[in-house]
């Protein structure tokens, strides 16, 4: 059974996110998509792998007498924490490697992130019948809207900075109307937002003056 329902739920996040990378790959203007593709499915897999090893570091005990039933289980916040965390990192290594330029990242993440979340949503009221989710997906949609609207009015940096603003603070007004806020199914506590919002205008921020210096 739990296997079963892991299963579907890895299900419901793949057709989400290659959503997300579809209409990405045919409505977003960025020069160079493939190769921000490309870093973004890569970013994506270092995530999993580091969901799984959030779960084990949680459960090391467990891990090592049934392994086989912490890498069945699915992942809680705290595992999708660690994930995040790791994932930080590693972006940033690759940054100061200048492996990856922040910016243009960041606006295919956001892009391919509102698009598979909203996707994503959409299941789960339509088939799971969460109707909780509907504030959220409501967010998402205006956030798309204005994300394709004011892609000919800004640069890449105003638009980062607007999403960042937007989605957060919309999560946290949606965190006072709704019995839980989610994330892909993971819920998503108010100090992981705020620590979300400053860490990425803190890295917009920097990377902004770096190429000004």
């Amino acid at each position: 059974m739990v296997i079963t329902h892991a299963l579907l739920t890895i299900g419901i996040f793949v057709v989400s996110i290659s959503f997300g990378f579809l209409i990405y790959f045919v409505v977003a203007d960025q020069s160079n998509k493939k190769t921000y593709m490309e870093q973004l499915m890569s970013q994506l897999m270092n995530f999993v792998v580091y969901l799984w090893i959030g779960k084990i570091l949680l459960n090391v005990s467990l891990f090592i007498k049934e392994p086989m039933t912490i890498l069945a289980y699915p992942s809680d916040s705290n595992a999708f924490y660690i994930a995040v965390l790791f994932s930080i990192v590693t972006v940033g290594i690759q940054m100061k490697r200048k492996k990856i330029d922040i910016n243009p990242f960041l606006h295919a993440f956001m892009f391919v992130f509102l698009l598979s979340s909203f996707m994503y949503e959409f299941i789960q009221i339509v088939w799971n019948d969460r109707l909780f989710s509907i504030q959220y997906i409501g967010l998402l949609a205006f956030l798309i809207i204005v994300f394709i609207a004011i892609r000919s009015y800004t640069t890449i940096y105003v638009s980062n900075i607007i999403m960042v603003i937007g989605w957060t603070l919309g999560m946290w007004g949606l965190s006072y109307m709704m019995p839980v806020t989610m994330v892909f199914n993971y819920t998503i506590a108010s100090w992981f937002l705020e620590l979300f919002f400053v860490f990425c205008l803190l890295v917009i921020i920097f990377s902004r003056r770096k190429k000004v210096s």
